[in-house]
């Protein structure tokens, strides 16, 4: 049998249903949150607070989520976090509807909605591979599905969703978010079981997490993985939180077309999904990471200097075709090189580095659009990943992307007579 021939179990099409729900419900969240903030104050620093508030919780347990996670039965990390957020939402919602609704209370839902996010994400990313057996192409396909679909719900449909059931009453889009949340879990429960990864009955949660996060700082090829998204946080959060802001007050631009640049940005990000592949296989997957990167930031460049909504659009279509192939390129490399007994620590690791970095760009695109205007944080977010991909060029160069799948997978070079760039390049995109 050759490689890629077999076909995806039946039970992935619950999860990939599960996860595109969900995601429809993020969507709706994502972009009827700060338009709600909007609704109580137009303080820049209170938007940077509730920005901030969904990243803490990688900055507070984002090793030791990892750890948990390789410890538990995935399977049910995933529905009963879903489960516990769906009636999370319905605080919020009711607080909307007796109209006492707050700046706290929002930064606490945000807040509590992104530990459930640390656990499920990091059981789903370890949960995949069990199920598909480890199979290198069935992952690429499965990931690329995935991807394809949370792009697609929680960037086209989402965002206009949310704007558009934000007009119906506040309360709307957060009860749209809890019901896809509730139909998630109870589709994840009805996934197969996996063997439970093996205890360590000598080795305590700290060590087992220190491991994991030690794995990363060792290997300069995952640490550069790693960076570019902790950086590009910080550039990205930074213009999130002026983003509602800079569109109404710069732009002209209405509740309705603010949902239409997340899904001008979702636009991108599926055609940078789909030609990810592509572009590892002509580049190498080094320098594609590389060209990507660049890619965000001239992009985040043009839209600090946009003069019109239709330019504000094309710049984030542009920024999110970057953002999709890099979201491919570098979690596969990733999948594809670490042990399968690390996996769930290497990830969340590497997640909570870019998402401790993430109330850094919150705080400074407040602080800057406070200080100086609201283009500032923009121009800066586009700085930062400019130099970010320059420091990092050397640390994920093809070089060290082929040595390191040469040493994870020493069996590949005698059984094929393909050159040893054309296999790593192409289990890289795996």
């Amino acid at each position: 049998m050759t490689l890629g021939s077999r076909n995806l179990p039946a039970g992935f099409g619950r999860l990939w249903t599960a996860q595109t729900v969900s995601s429809l419900g993020d969507g709706v969240t994502h972009a009827a949150l700060p338009l709600l903030t909007l609704t109580l104050t137009r303080d820049p620093m209170a938007l940077a607070v509730v920005t901030a508030a969904g990243t803490l919780p990688w900055l507070l347990f984002g090793v030791l989520g990892g750890a948990l996670v390789d410890r538990w039965d995935r399977r049910r990390t995933m529905w009963v976090t879903d489960a516990a957020r769906a009636v999370l939402l319905a605080v919020p919602a009711a607080a909307a509807a007796l109209d006492v609704l707050s700046i706290p209370l929002l930064a606490a839902v945000a807040f509590l909605l992104a530990l459930g996010g640390l656990f499920f994400d990091t059981a789903a990313t370890a949960y995949l591979p069990d199920l598909l057996g480890r199979d290198p192409a069935l992952l690429e396909r499965a990931n690329a599905r995935l991807r394809g679909a949370q792009t697609a719900a929680s960037g086209f449909a989402g965002p206009p969703a949310g704007s558009a059931l934000l007009a119906l009453g506040r309360s709307v889009p957060l009860l749209a978010d809890a019901v896809s949340f509730a139909l998630s879990a109870l589709l994840v429960r009805s996934l197969p079981a996996v063997p439970r990864p093996a205890a360590s009955a000598r080795e305590s949660l700290l060590r087992q997490a220190r491991a994991g996060a030690s794995y990363v700082f060792r290997d300069r090829l995952l640490l550069g993985l790693a960076l570019r998204p902790a950086v590009g946080n910080i550039a990205f959060l930074a213009v999130e939180t002026v983003l509602a802001l800079f569109a109404r007050e710069r732009l002209g631009i209405d509740t309705f077309g603010f949902g239409l640049l997340f899904t001008a940005e979702a636009a991108g990000g599926l055609l940078g999904a789909g030609i990810a592949s592509f572009l590892g296989r002509r580049l190498g997957t080094g320098t594609a990471l590389t060209c990507t990167a660049t890619i965000e930031g001239l992009a985040i460049l043009g839209l600090a200097s946009a003069p019109n909504a239709y330019v504000a659009g094309i710049a984030l279509a542009v920024c999110g075709a970057g953002m999709g192939a890099t979201m491919v390129l570098g979690p596969s490399l990733r999948q594809a090189i670490v042990p399968a007994h690390l996996m769930g620590r290497v990830a969340s690791t590497s997640r909570m580095l870019a998402m401790c970095a993430a109330p850094f760009g919150a705080f400074l695109g407040g602080w800057l659009a406070n200080t100086y205007d609201l283009r500032t944080p923009l121009y800066a977010a586009a700085g930062l990943l400019l130099t970010m991909t320059a420091v990092t060029a050397t640390m994920t160069s093809n070089r060290r992307v082929e040595a390191a799948l040469r040493n994870t997978h020493p069996e590949a070079d005698p059984a094929d007579q393909r050159p040893a760039k054309e296999i790593a390049v192409q289990t890289a995109s795996r």
